[in-house]
């Protein structure tokens, strides 16, 4: 048995890029009551007659034009950081799980309390948010109600730098007119309940101007994959690289600090979706840096984190 276990969580994938498969993980995903605030008897007519019928098949011709010959993208990029951890962590057992879909947080929970004293759980969403972060710790607390949960790192210098020299050395080897910092968008009603992602994300910018030597003004911030109608956080990306073009911004860079790993929105939707709408209204250059992934520097840091749980 390991003294110490490790588990880090990501937000999960379909089994595979079919339209059965992405209207399972839709269904847990979206009927998760973190993610959609209606009430359920508003909502579950709604997502069963409508959303999951329409959004499925599209979402699903999405998956394959990213699926990798291991898998999705996201999960084989979550393996990936999680054997790095592991290698820095030799004496740990290093596992991963995700909030929808498999590996479950609640299996692989009880197979680590089967092999390990004290078991650490970190979410790999680097800000908080009732939509992603509240739903790892209701999940893992109906486990054990007393592991420790590492529910956010964005504010820690550490990352900071990690992502900082990330983006610097992209943004230096290309010619770009600007950076937009993109983070993952959440309805502006969660914010209005309290939720601190909003403010979360502009110090992660204010921070990562300091760190960047990059014109000031020729860095911004956005909210990317809004769904739904209602009000999200702005301003969104899509939109704003359309005005930028016609602001005569034809070449850009986009970092997405959301994603710690390449997943469906880095790949599909800002280097396809977004790319050819930049393209096809005047852009020129679009480029994404990639998500940090198993990048050496940012898997020392995860296990760096986790070792400090135990002072």
């Amino acid at each position: 048995m390991k003294d110490y276990g490790l588990l880090l969580v990501n937000l999960g994938s379909p089994a595979e890029p079919t339209t059965p498969a992405v209207k399972n993980y839709l269904r847990q995903f979206l009927g998760d009551h973190n993610v959609v605030e209606m009430p359920p008897a508003l909502w579950k007519p709604l997502l069963n007659g409508i959303i999951l019928p329409m959004r499925s098949w599209r979402s699903a011709t999405f998956y394959r034009d990213c699926w990798l010959k291991n898998g999705s993208p996201l999960i084989v990029n979550t393996k990936k950081l999680t054997a790095k951890v592991q290698q820095m962590l030799p004496e740990w057992s290093v596992k991963m799980a995700m909030t929808y879909g498999k590996p479950s947080i609640s299996d692989t929970l009880r197979q680590m309390k089967q092999e390990c004293k004290y078991i650490i759980v970190l979410s790999l969403f680097p800000h908080f948010t009732k939509s992603t972060t509240q739903s790892i710790i209701e999940q893992v607390q109906a486990v054990d109600p007393t592991l420790p949960i590492i529910d956010r790192f964005a504010d820690d210098p550490r990352y900071l730098t990690v992502l900082s020299k990330h983006i610097q050395e992209v943004w230096d080897n290309g010619n770009y007119d600007m950076l937009i910092i993109s983070y993952h968008g959440i309805p502006v009603s969660m914010v209005k309940h309290g939720d601190p992602y909003q403010d979360e994300t502009e110090r992660t910018t204010i921070e990562l101007k300091k760190r960047l030597t990059i014109p000031k003004n020729q860095i911004e911030m956005a909210y990317q994959s809004k769904f739904g109608p209602m009000p999200w956080l702005k301003p969104y990306l899509k939109n704003r690289l359309l005005q930028l073009v016609q602001l005569g911004k034809r070449n850009i860079l986009i970092v997405a600090p959301s994603f710690v790993t390449d997943c469906l929105e880095t790949i599909e939707e800002n280097s396809v979706q977004n790319y050819q709408a930049f393209r096809e209204n005047g852009g020129n250059t679009l480029d994404v840096v990639s998500s940090l992934n198993d990048d050496s520097h940012f898997a020392e840091f995860i296990a760096d984190l986790a070792k400090e749980q135990l002072n």
